[in-house]
């Protein structure tokens, strides 16, 4: 296992946000996180990634954190900052507590990573010259540039159109098929990921479904 959620309880305000939340995740398992808006998905991927405290139960990662990265659930008309897209890119080599610097591997990195998604004709823009689609891209390269072997992510596809979120679809299903990364993805669409048939987990606050895209019926 690389990741259990056990017995998993979190409210806010005197609200029960999710209960009695469990599973368990392998190493190089794609996992579509489902459920309609108010659902729990965002406070539970909040909580796996430490960004919310548990009132219950616990959260078990089989993986050192830095080999786990995340990409939140962004608007990207706010991503807006004096730095270029190679900027923001490299900061996802940075250690904690440590002034920036970056080592040859982390050069080859970056090279790979801009050249694995496209978008070496941007590295050197400001990101607020960007598309939506290409800063998606560029968190997206921030992400993976330390070749994590997991990747989570809240609703990549908020503000795309349909052709850049199948793009970025086709990006996390090879990574997942050619290296192995694990995938946990809030997403709505599951149309789009019928060629994948990730694992299913619903949730409605506690967990609904959890099995084979194949036999899910959506609840």
């Amino acid at each position: 296992m690389v990741l259990e959620v056990k017995d998993l309880k979190v409210s806010y305000n005197g609200h029960v946000a999710i209960e009695n939340v469990n599973f368990k995740i392998k190493q190089g398992e794609y996992i579509a996180l489902v459920g309609e808006n108010g659902s729990g998905k965002s406070t539970l991927i909040k909580t796996i990634m430490g960004l919310k405290k548990q009132d219950l139960g616990e959260v078990k990662f089989d993986l050192d954190l830095s080999e786990v990265s995340y990409l939140a659930q962004t608007n990207l008309k706010d991503v807006s900052f004096p730095a270029t897209a190679k900027e923001i890119i490299m900061t996802g080599c940075q250690k904690h507590n440590k002034i920036p610097f970056y080592t040859k591997q982390d050069k080859e990195s970056f090279k790979q990573v801009v050249h694995d998604l496209g978008i070496e004709d941007i590295v050197n823009r400001r990101i607020d010259d960007l598309s939506g689609g290409q800063k998606q891209r560029v968190l997206l390269a921030r992400s993976l540039i330390r070749n994590p072997k997991m990747i989570i992510l809240d609703e990549p596809q908020t503000g795309l159109d349909i052709n850049i979120t199948r793009e970025l679809y086709k990006i996390l299903g090879k990574l997942n098929k050619d290296k192995n990364v694990t995938i946990v993805m809030a997403t709505h669409d599951l149309d789009e990921l019928e060629n994948i048939k990730p694992r299913i987990i619903c949730i409605a606050k506690t967990i609904k479904y959890d099995g084979k895209f194949e036999e899910w019926k959506g609840l």
